[in-house]
Formats: C-alpha cells, sequence, structure tokens
C-alpha cells in the first residue's frame, strides 16, 4: 500500500492504517488522493471518505473536517 490514512473524530480513531487511495468530499469537489501526492491541506463537506486496503473499498460518512496530506501520510479529521 502506498498510504498511511489515519481517520479522527471527536469520540474516537476511526481508521488508522495503510491504503491504496482516499477520496474525499472536498468543499470545491471530490478528489482523491494517491501516493507521492503533493502536500496539501482542505477542507471537507458531507459525503464519504472511500479508501482502498487490501480487503477492498471501504468508506465512512462525514458531515465536515479537513484533511492534511505529506510524504504519503493523510490525517483527515471529521465530525462524524
Amino acid at each position: 500500500m502506498a498510504l498511511h490514512l489515519k481517520i479522527i473524530s471527536p469520540e474516537r480513531i476511526e481508521f488508522d492504517g495503510d491504503v491504496a487511495s482516499v477520496a474525499l468530499p472536498g468543499t470545491s469537489g471530490r478528489f482523491e488522493i494517491l501516493g507521492k501526492h503533493a502536500p496539501l491541506i482542505s477542507s471537507l463537506e458531507t459525503g464519504a471518505v472511500e479508501y482502498v486496503v487490501s480487503g477492498g473499498k471501504k468508506s465512512k460518512l462525514i458531515r465536515a473536517g479537513f484533511v492534511s496530506v505529506k510524504d504519503d501520510e493523510v490525517s483527515v479529521c471529521v465530525e462524524i
């Protein structure tokens, strides 16, 4: 897997593991993060965070949040 994803809500860590890709509901439109992505900080709106793990595709519905990407580390802070 190319990326390490951590999804954090105020209640708990929702996911912490390696993924192949992450698709996010950005406030300017949906976008995808793959390995070697440029550093990024973006706000998120209501929608699904979808990520691909070795067992297949998973998703988590969110109300809002933000994402930070740096050195193949993707940190997503969300309101569920």
